[in-house]
């Protein structure tokens, strides 16, 4: 209260409920779940950890009005930009600030600049300056936006603040992108209250609506509030999250130092590439060789372990995983040339693909990869088989051995493992010619798994009629070519 008795217009940090606060859900243990279990062998990243989730508040309301030790602004060059935050701060810090700011010169982008906060319930103010963004300069505005979250996070710990609010320093105006500037900010925050967590007691983020949203979607990547979460949060994390301090990693530009010079690398080397990437920077100035083309070279001759090339292949199937859960796929859905219908008679789930259905001249053929991780990731889990009618196809529904090829070599172990049978129907001569020197030359692991079927009568032996949804035409075609009740053709050995 003032003293005339109104209502203060400042709100009190300790009066916010944090992000934990927030989270209502069971206390997870090792006999009422196995998520828990499940993290000796597999943690994201970003571990579950309450010491951190305690300091951390989202808040939607404007930053001016926080009551705590200092607040961001985002401005421009010279300080004098005109968004809707900077205002705001103007307004209630009085004119004093631009008199302050005057004194400052102006503020390079990624830097940070420290003023009182005069009339503001905050002591201080951190100006900074977001970049302006183009996508084809992506890199530079990562590093950028990085560097305005670090150096304020760093002004804070060097002048012993208690606790930050931050505005969302990527402004319209400049032309960011939420989500990806999101990111960088819960993972930069994140890193630096781990490595300094006892010098920041709390963070707040101060949104508007629109942006609430988007921190209210990624903050459990990032600060998960229980092991549960952790585990459902972490197919969702970008492939790049950044080296041990948040800040965006270049492989390109990565160098790898030896520790003793003319002295063969130690075994260790040869662990896999995260171990290689701790080498970074670590070692005397004397050989450099860079990582990305040694660990080609390395994965050409053999050398990287099983383990190692795991990882990096399962790296690459989450930035997969995560671009199609992203992307709009509507288009090629509505081609329904894959569905999920019923099971076998070994109770396996009965995925459908309709050759004819997939105009492969006149779509994108990387979105359709991308629709299949879709669909597949939760069905690959388990034991499955696949229905691939060539039924009347031609030759633009022909899938180039490219493609299938680059398909096979993404997906997930998962989905070569529990693919238990694919059938083949309606096949023709050159497509069986095809389908063999693919499997024999080219993925020679699902060789085993393809039978041809001739006539549904042969495809029913496996999969019942009752558990599979088939197309008209493929019906209309197998009764012009079998009859309609065909049944002399013996069963094939392999259904």
């Amino acid at each position: 209260m003032d003293p005339l008795g109104a209502p203060s217009q400042f709100v009190d940090v300790d009066s916010l409920p944090g992000w934990s606060d927030a989270y209502e859900a069971k206390q997870l243990d090792c006999h009422q779940s196995p998520v828990e279990k499940a993290q000796v062998d597999v943690r994201s990243p970003f571990p579950y950890r309450k010491d951190i989730n305690e300091k951390i508040i989202l808040w939607k309301g404007d930053v001016a009005l926080l009551n705590c030790t200092a607040i961001v602004n985002t401005s421009n060059e010279t300080l004098t930009d005109k968004n809707p935050v900077s205002e705001s701060i103007f307004m209630h810090a009085g004119p004093d600030l631009k008199d302050e700011l005057q004194k400052l010169k102006g503020c390079r982008t990624g830097e940070a600049k420290l003023t009182k906060g005069f009339n503001l319930a905050a002591r201080f103010i951190i100006h900074t300056v977001g970049p302006k963004y183009k996508s084809r300069y992506r890199t530079a505005a990562e590093s950028s936006l990085y560097s305005c979250y670090r150096n304020v996070l760093q002004l804070a710990k060097e002048q012993a603040m208690c606790s930050v609010g931050f505005c969302v320093i990527n402004t319209l105006k400049r032309c960011y992108p939420l989500e990806d500037a999101t990111h960088i900010a819960l993972r930069t925050v994140r890193r630096f209250l781990e490595i300094h967590g006892e010098t920041l007691e709390k963070v707040v983020f101060a949104v508007s609506e629109l942006e609430e949203v988007t921190y209210q979607k990624l903050l459990p990547l990032y600060f998960p509030r229980s092991l549960e979460e952790e585990m459902q949060s972490l197919p969702y994390l970008p492939a790049d999250i950044g080296n041990a301090e948040g800040e965006p990693v270049v492989p390109e530009r990565q160098i790898r130092i030896a520790e003793k010079p003319g002295v063969p690398d130690d075994a260790s080397d040869e662990e896999g590439l995260e171990a290689d990437l701790s080498f970074i920077g670590s070692h005397a100035f004397a050989r450099m060789e860079g990582d990305v083309d040694k660990q080609r070279r390395l994965i050409l001759q053999g050398q990287l372990s099983e383990a190692a090339l795991q990882k990096q292949h399962q790296r690459n199937y989450n930035r997969w995983l995560c671009q199609a859960r992203a992307e709009d796929l509507s288009d090629i859905a509505s081609l329904k040339a894959l569905y999920q219908t019923g099971v076998d008679n070994c109770g396996r789930t009965v995925m459908v693909v309709v050759g004819r259905n997939i105009p492969v001249t006149l779509i994108d053929m990387e979105k359709a990869l991308l629709y299949f991780i879709h669909v597949m990731d939760h069905i690959a889990v388990k034991e499955y088989v696949l229905v691939y009618f060539h039924t009347l196809t031609n030759y633009y529904n022909q899938l180039d051995s490219n493609f299938l090829k680059k398909l096979y070599d993404v997906v997930d172990a998962k989905y070569k493992r529990n693919l238990k049978a694919l059938y083949f129907v309606h096949p023709t001569f050159r497509s069986k010619v095809s389908a063999w020197f693919f499997t024999t030359f080219t993925v020679s692991g699902l060789k085993d798994k393809i039978h041809y079927v001739e006539s549904l009568q042969q495809l029913f032996t496996a999969i019942s009629p009752e558990q599979i949804d088939l197309p008209p035409f493929v019906l209309e075609y197998d009764a012009r070519e079998n009859g309609p009740y065909y049944s002399s053709y013996p069963p094939s050995p392999d259904l």
